[in-house]
This record gives structure tokens, sequence and C-alpha cells, in this order.
């Protein structure tokens, strides 16, 4: 009896190892990512960041080439202004030439935040493990509602204009003076089409 138990606690012992190792690579391998050794971090500095989080997947490419690893803030007293550097670990096949374009992207209009690089053409400069690249800063969108207010104000404004028959739209729309000279200069040209070659010869100038 002893020894079937025991045999039995040895089975559901094994069992239990192989699930646990099953899982660990399912952890490390899932996303089709593997992080022993087959990929480099790089460094991405922006001013600002936009939401962007540890674990937001980075795109080389338009392909998910790896993931935001740390975040880190830091001031700089030369330029008197806070950076925000992304550290960023990408697969070993990604090459991002030093040239390349980064920015934040979104997945939607109110989609996860990612990193999108757009691979740039000096392939023979490719950043190497540690290296930093500046990033384009995204447009806070405070900007943005500010810019669209200042257009629907000046909208507002020129319709005011027009409808106070003011500026040039408002005369062409409201003046009948406009109207009744560009339809005499009309009918002219009609009755004297020959009007439209014709050149008035300059005086000549007394001396």
């Amino acid at each position: 009896m002893i020894f079937g138990k025991t045999k039995l606690e040895l089975k559901v012992g094994i069992f239990v190892f192989i699930g646990i190792i099953i899982l660990i690579m399912f952890v490390l391998f899932i996303g089709d990512f593997s992080t022993w050794g087959t990929g480099y971090r790089i460094n991405i500095v922006f001013k600002f960041i936009n939401g962007v989080k540890i674990g937001a997947p980075v795109r080389f490419a338009g392909v998910d080439a790896g993931e935001v690893k740390s975040i880190r803030l830091h001031f700089v007293p030369e330029e008197q202004v806070t950076k925000v550097t992304l550290t960023c670990l990408l697969r070993r096949e990604a090459l991002v030439p030093r040239d390349s374009t980064v920015w934040v992207n979104t997945l939607g209009l109110l989609g996860e935040k990612y990193l999108e690089i757009i691979p740039g053409r000096n392939y023979a400069d490719c950043l190497k493990v540690g290296d930093t690249i500046v990033g384009n800063d995204p447009v806070p969108m405070h900007e943005v509602f500010e810019l669209l207010e200042g257009m629907a104000e000046k909208l507002d404004a020129g319709i005011s204009e027009v409808s106070s028959k003011k500026g040039t739209i408002g005369k062409l729309l409201y003046d009948d003076s406009i109207y009744n000279e560009v339809e005499a200069l009309v009918k002219d040209l009609r009755l004297h089409p020959w009007k439209i070659f014709w050149k008035t010869k300059e005086k000549p100038v007394k001396r």
C-alpha cells in the first residue's frame, strides 16, 4: 500500500513538473517573441509620449518586432526640458537604420498606443545594442482642440462678415452693382468679341 501510494505521488509530481515547464515555455514564447538572447535593446527619446505604457508594441516596417521594456523621465539642464527615454527590446532581424523615423501611433481613434518605426535608407549605419534615436513627438490633444477652436472662430468671423455684406464674398453675394457690371461686360463681349484680343496702344511719352 505504501509503495503504491509513493508510485502515485511520483506520477503526479512528474505530471505537475511537465505542466510547469510547458507553462514557462508558453510565457517565454508568447507573442512569437523569445527573450533568450534573440533581441537587442535600443533607446528612443521623446519630449511627449502621449500615454505609451510599458509592454506597448513596437512595429518595424508595419510588423510587430518588439515591445517597450522601460520608461524613464530625465531632466536635461542644457536644454531646460524634461525628456522621456523608452528602452525597447527588438528582434535581432529588425535592423533599424539610424535615419529611421519613429513616432507614437494609435490603434484606432482611441485605441492602444504603440511605437511605429519606418525604416530609413542607410543600412550601412544601423542602431546597435544600447544606441539611442530621437523620436517625433505626437501632437498633444489640447493643441489639436485649440487649433480646431481657432479655425471655428475664424469661420464664424467669416460668416458674420459675409452676412454683414462686407468683404469680397459679401459684396459678390449682396451687391447688385457688381453683377450689373459683370453682366454688362459679358453683353459687350458678345457684341464685340474682338475686344478680347484688342490691346490699347500706349501713347508715347513726350519729353
